[in-house]
């Protein structure tokens, strides 16, 4: 993780989205560390965070993770933090970041999401405000809105709900985490395929069954309608444990 955070950070991004899961079991010593770990990564207002399963896995939670994460999770609105609030829009640039949460509490063994109907009014109106302001919409959600990306157990109840937010609404690109792959979908949107984007997860060791540790280092560029969305994966390598580029692709442009 450390290797890929100075990468990152050589990298001089202008944003960094973190698509949930900071910590394991979400006991009040992993939220502690993990406001540490943001605050070591960047400033607030240079850092947006969704929270994962693993971030809400016992009851309460998710509301203390909130609270202790709240100026990484606050819209430009500035309301607070917490479940129930979401999602939140945060503007930069020519870009809109929509942070979604479907992270929950779950029984033993399982790791679902959910994504309802409240959620779902909040997030189209907010697509169609920015859209509207001419604004590249990013939505972050951790489970992936896509049917069969996750095993039963690991999946998100509301996919269905979410892909009709995309066609009547439409969004330019959706980022998750939850698989732990660096994975590349497609949904149905208002006006074209949105891209829906995975990345294996930072901690995740070299020569495993999943790829070694990644992050995506997207390029956003253009104009409404016209925009331009240029993907990096940069990952740990197998081999020697440095970090390097892998597969670049062009999403949209």
């Amino acid at each position: 993780v450390d290797r890929l955070v100075d990468d990152l950070k050589a990298a001089r991004p202008d944003h960094i989205a973190i698509t949930g899961d900071l910590m394991n079991l979400a006991l009040g010593g992993e939220i502690e560390l993990s406001r540490l770990w943001l605050e070591a990564l960047g400033a607030p207002h240079d850092v947006s965070v969704v929270p994962g399963n693993h971030d809400a896995y016992v009851r309460g939670a998710l509301g203390r993770a909130c609270k202790a994460w709240s100026p990484y999770m606050t819209g430009d609105a500035g309301e607070p933090a917490r479940p129930g609030a979401f999602p939140y829009l945060r503007v930069r640039g020519q870009v809109a970041l929509i942070g979604v949460s479907s992270a929950r509490a779950t029984a033993p063994f399982m790791a679902s999401g959910f994504f309802g109907a409240e959620q779902a009014r909040r997030l189209s109106r907010l697509l169609d405000e920015t859209r509207e302001s001419g604004l590249c919409r990013v939505v972050m959600i951790h489970h992936p809105p896509v049917r069969g990306a996750a095993a039963a157990h690991k999946r998100l109840f509301g996919i269905g709900r979410f892909q009709e937010v995309m066609r009547r609404h439409g969004a330019e690109l959706v980022l998750h985490g939850h698989t732990h792959l660096p994975t590349t979908y497609r949904i149905d949107g208002r006006d074209g395929a949105v891209p829906v984007i995975g990345v294996a997860a930072a901690g995740q060791a070299p020569r495993g069954k999943r790829p070694a540790g990644q992050y995506n280092l997207l390029a956003i560029s253009g104009r409404p309608g016209a925009w331009t969305i240029g993907l990096t994966r940069r990952g740990i390598s197998d081999v020697d444990a440095e970090v390097h580029d892998i597969a670049p692709e062009t999403l949209a442009g």
